[in-house]
């Protein structure tokens, strides 16, 4: 998720349950694995970035474009680029409906035709079809909602975020760890100028595969290199941006299993749970999310591993550790991925 900021609050250490041995991809060419994990953070804004990645790493430049290019055609790599915070620019929630099983094809290819679509899953639960949405502002947000259930005949339940605890999926592709980082949830939304809104629009597929790719995304932004590389170190200083760097895809590299895991939780407790839950490795996402309709689970997390089986040992360890196993709760996993890219932001209208 692309689509899992860490909050660090005092969580104890877990026992590592059942072993998960080494994911596939760890076992492939040493190059290949360092730009796949040691990258998903850190890259380095400067002019010729993939010049600076072979001098780390030992190689040049071209070999770092076409290796990267290979992973990418392999479906290994989404794209290299921003990965935004969740609610800093536009309006964003995740959505779901429940789909006669028969209609799922039909009714997710409706879903993914609306261009605010970026992330959508069917799941095991009667709410099947999982998604996330975005748009210019709430009442727009709610306005596609509307429409994507009238054009399917399944309205959709809405779930926004309320509270992040942590949201960041570049985690160590060999140990599953997460660095993690403090979020500033009073950090105020930035006041976006209309280059930065074009500079937005030209990352939206990531940096070209170019020697100066930042050159090149200043070029359709109508910006100079510089302006570009200072303000994409401006929003990843303010939190605007989450990360940038290379966005992988963990299906592909060994982590075949992920389940939303979900719990009933009292509004007063709800907080301080959240952030014990979130202090662990193994909890890729962690938020707080308002319910709707009759679906009543307000703490949510992402747990990736590479079986079922480990996926849900380690739930149950989460939750007794946490002390969340009397709540109610339900385990959705994952079966098919319809949709997995970046969201797409738009200026809001003039």
């Amino acid at each position: 998720m692309d689509t899992v900021t860490h909050l660090a609050h005092g969580g104890t250490a877990l026992p590592p349950g059942p072993p998960q041995t080494r994911p596939a991809i760890a076992d492939t060419d040493p190059l290949d694995f360092a730009l796949l994990n040691d990258f998903q953070r850190g890259f380095p804004l400067v002019a010729e970035p993939w010049a600076q990645l072979a001098a780390q790493l030992g190689c040049d430049a071209g070999e770092v474009l076409a290796r990267l290019e290979r992973l990418r055609d392999a479906g290994k790599v989404s794209r290299v680029g921003p990965v935004f915070a969740p609610n800093r620019i536009g309006a964003s929630t995740l959505a779901a409906m429940a789909v006669p099983v028969g209609e799922l094809p039909r009714v997710a290819a409706i879903v993914n035709s609306f261009a605010g679509v970026n992330h959508n899953y069917r799941r095991e639960h009667r709410y099947n079809l999982w998604f996330v949405a975005s748009s210019t502002d709430e009442a727009t947000l709610a306005r596609l909602l509307a429409r994507m259930g009238a054009a399917t005949g399944c309205p959709p339940i809405a779930l926004p975020l309320v509270e992040e605890f942590h949201i960041d999926l570049g985690f160590d592709l060999a140990s599953g760890r997460r660095t993690r980082h403090v979020v500033d949830a009073g950090a105020p939304r930035p006041q976006l100028s209309a280059a930065d809104w074009r500079l937005i629009d030209a990352l939206h597929d990531g940096l070209p595969w170019q020697p100066r790719p930042f050159q090149a995304v200043a070029d359709a932004a109508g910006l100079g290199e510089a302006a570009v590389l200072a303000t994409l170190a401006g929003w990843l200083g303010d939190g605007t941006l989450r990360r940038f760097g290379v966005v992988v895809k963990h299906r592909e590299l060994g982590y075949r299993a992920n389940a939303m895991c979900v719990w009933a939780v009292p509004e007063a407790e709800v907080s301080r749970l959240g952030h014990l839950l979130a202090g662990h490795d193994g909890v890729s996402l962690c938020y707080r999310r308002r319910p709707d309709g009759d679906w009543a689970y307000n703490l949510f997390c992402m747990i990736h591993g590479r079986s079922r089986e480990a996926v849900a040992a380690r739930r149950e360890a989460l939750a007794a550790a946490v002390g969340l196993a009397a709540f109610p709760h339900a385990v959705l996993f994952s079966t098919d991925c319809y949709k997995q890219c970046g969201a797409r932001y738009q200026a809001p209208a003039p």
